[in-house]
Order: C-alpha cells, then structure tokens, then sequence
C-alpha cells in the first residue's frame, strides 16, 4: 500500500491554472498533489551572444524553491551568493527538455526564459517544472503569433516528465515525498506528447533494479506523461 493510498499506477490529482501574473507572456500555477510550481515564460528580443545572426531562437529555464517550500526553512540561495549544484542540474535539465519541444528557426533570433518557482513541494519538483514550463512557454509563443510576430508555430511536440520509482518492491508512478525518500529506485522520465523520450535520470537509491523492473516504471512513464499532456492541452486550448 502506498502512502497516500494511490494505486500503483495513479498520478497525484493535477491541475494547471493559466494567466496567474500580470506581467509575463505566458504563466501559469501547476499542482501535482501538494507539490506546487509557479511557472512564467519571459520574451526578450535578444539571444545569447553565441546565437546572434544566425537566425535561430532560444529557450533558457532558471528554477528556484522558496525558503518555505519544504518543511524547515532554507535559506535563500541570493543570500548565499550562489546557486546550488542542484539547482543548476536542474535548470538545465528544465532548458534542454522545453527546446526539444520547439522549432528554434521557426522561433526565430528572440530568447524565451522560463522561471520556475516551487512554491510548496512535495517530490517531484523538477518534473512539475517540465510540465508546467511548457504551458507557460505555449502561451508566451501563443502571444507572439497573436501579435504577428512569427506567423509558424514552433512548437513541435508538448514536452512533459514525470517520476517513477520502485517503492516497497513495486514499480510506482508519480512519487510523492514519502515515497521518493525510501524508494529503493528513483527514476525521472521527461517525453513528448508523441512518446518520444527527451531524457531518462535513474539510479539505484537503496538496491539495483533490473531491467525488467525499468521496463515496468517506462510503461507507468508513458501512461503519466499521457494524462499530464492531456491536461497541458486542456490548459490551453
């Protein structure tokens, strides 16, 4: 029996609101159970230097936690005058998943910056920001077209992650904290909406998993990134 209660093969009620701030082209709030991130995708008409004339766009991604977003107050990261390294391991992780989503040419020469703030978490913090970051870069691309600015829409494929992991001898979808702290086997699968994987991070917490056991959390990967894909695209039909 899992902790919550969740069979097997359940995700944590999901739910993605959009249009949360004023001021960026596209936001919104993603609730995976009690995990909660905050997502905005800020335009910019500029790239990084490496990109100038070349006629291609970028997607960046920096990810944060609030010193109250767990069950002890952390210390900001701005007060220690830099960023963990997981923090960076998982902004970049965040970046390579939403460009592998997205038609740069078609972006063309402009930079998009997707904010992740974890506003409360409860596991799988890295994998909200995946989803939700791609609802707020779909609407900041929405806007641009609105405007006129790109008349292609360069957006490929929805991107989506969620976890998976082998808790008390079973394969598990969608850990929440209780489970991903003793899970034997911790697993992050980041995809497409058309199945195709982006990127796969698992390791052997407690014990090893076989082969058999991944093959087992990939299909549980599947059907999750599926439901998730669903509600990003009911989010912003």
């Amino acid at each position: 029996m899992r902790p919550s209660g969740r069979a097997l093969d359940q995700m944590r009620d999901i739910s993605i609101e959009v249009d949360v701030t004023r001021h960026a082209e596209g936001s919104c709030m993603i609730r995976c159970g009690d995990t909660h991130v905050l997502c905005t995708a800020s335009l910019e008409e500029r790239v990084p230097p490496f990109l100038r004339n070349s006629g291609l766009g970028w997607v960046t991604a920096e990810y944060g936690m609030l010193p109250r977003a767990t069950t002890t107050r952390m210390r900001r990261e701005a007060s220690a005058g830099k960023q963990s390294g997981r923090t960076q391991e998982i902004q970049r992780l965040i970046g390579r998943s939403l460009r592998a989503g997205i038609d740069r040419n078609a972006l063309g020469e402009r930079q998009i910056t997707v904010d992740c703030d974890v506003i409360q978490a409860d596991g799988g913090t890295r994998c909200a920001s995946i989803t939700g970051g791609w609802v707020a870069l779909r609407l900041a691309v929405n806007a641009l077209m609105k405007a006129g600015d790109i008349v292609t829409d360069p957006m490929v494929d929805p991107v989506a992650a969620v976890s998976c992991g082998i808790y008390a001898g079973q394969p598990v979808l969608d850990l929440d904290y209780p489970e991903d702290s003793e899970a034997g086997t911790d697993a992050n699968f980041v995809m497409t909406g058309g199945g195709a994987m982006i990127e796969v991070q698992a390791s052997a917490e407690g014990s090893t998993f076989s082969q058999d056991e991944f093959g087992a959390m990939l299909e549980l990967a599947q059907k999750g990134v599926g439901e998730l894909v669903a509600a990003q695209k009911a989010a912003t039909a």
